[in-house]
């Protein structure tokens, strides 16, 4: 193997760029030219590709987002998206391709894979919704930020007597809100792995207050159904000021604390060897500490199990 290539797909991440740059510094350092694919499969298929050098990672390391953008592309799923992209990947002698993102790149990569080219994958996705995997890129860091926006908020909630209803992202997992919501202090969390009751959150806020506590935050994630009702009906039931605060995108922004960083470095390298090795289609991931490689079609049928241990446990502490 002589030329390798690498992407970032899907939603950004921070701690992509901590990646690319392994991925890049580890192949230069085994004799390989490296080529940049930018935007995504989008921008594959439309043949943006850059020769990438030592210089071209500098001082990224801790840089969100990622510095070869990202894109959604519908057209990847269909096999004229594919053949078209085969055929920019082997028109610049890529011979590996290391795919930065999650579920949806994962499968990308795949079917690449199945037309003959190599392919690593990475996960790299806040929502942390990758089963296979305890942790993905940028779950760590989008946590952190959600924390610190959880206690800037019970500064002001304190001070207004509010209940504080904060969203964060999560569509279809609840990983985010769950941990940061106990390292925030919250007092409910609600995500959409586990029934939840109005009217308990709803007493709960009415006998801390009965105690003399001032404020309330509730943090739930954006893939439960109808949170301006629910807001509505808090206020309602409670009789407090109730306020509803979307992080939105703020969530994925920002330098990558040190466990992305870690991380993201130690996948990046391991990618550039499995290649070398003339593996294919596997997904790297990271488990009890230590970083570990699968096939990515078992990667992505592995189901994500919520922790709800720890849910319980989230209970009991915001009494």
């Amino acid at each position: 193997m002589k030329t390798i290539g690498i992407l970032t797909s899907g939603g950004d991440a921070p701690g992509m760029n901590a990646a690319v740059r392994a991925v890049t510094r580890s192949a230069l350092a085994k004799g390989l030219k490296v080529k940049a694919i930018l935007n995504g499969y989008a921008g594959l298929m439309s043949d943006q590709v850059e020769d990438m050098s030592l210089q071209s990672v500098d001082n990224i390391i801790s840089l969100g987002g990622t510095i070869l953008g990202t894109a959604r592309s519908p057209e990847m799923e269909s096999d004229e998206g594919q053949e078209k992209a085969v055929e920019v990947i082997k028109k610049h002698g890529i011979e590996g391709l290391v795919v930065i993102g999650g579920d949806g790149s994962f499968l990308g990569a795949y079917a690449l894979h199945k037309r003959g080219i190599k392919t690593i994958g990475i996960p790299g996705t806040i929502d942390n919704d990758m089963g296979f995997t305890e942790l993905t890129i940028g779950f760590p860091t989008a946590t952190e930020t959600v924390v610190d926006s959880i206690r800037r908020l019970r500064d002001t909630s304190g001070s207004h007597g509010r209940v504080n209803v904060v969203e964060v992202m999560g569509r279809h997992c609840g990983d985010i809100a769950l941990y940061a919501g106990i390292a925030g202090g919250a007092e409910s969390i609600i995500v959409p792995e586990v029934d939840f009751s109005i009217d308990a959150i709803c007493d709960k806020i009415i006998k801390t207050r009965a105690r003399g506590k001032k404020h309330h935050i509730i943090v739930v994630a954006e893939g439960v159904d109808n949170i301006p009702e629910i807001v509505n009906e808090i206020k309602e039931k409670t009789q407090n000021d109730t306020k509803h605060t979307v992080l939105g995108h703020i969530q994925r922004g920002g330098s990558p604390i040190y466990k992305d960083v870690v991380m993201a470095s130690e996948m990046g390298v391991k990618a550039v060897d499995l290649l070398l090795e003339g593996q294919s289609s596997q997904a790297i991931g990271y488990k009890g500490g230590k970083i570990f490689n699968m096939p990515i079609t078992e990667a992505v049928k592995t189901k994500e199990e919520f922790n709800k241990e720890l849910y319980e446990l989230s209970d009991v502490l915001s009494y």
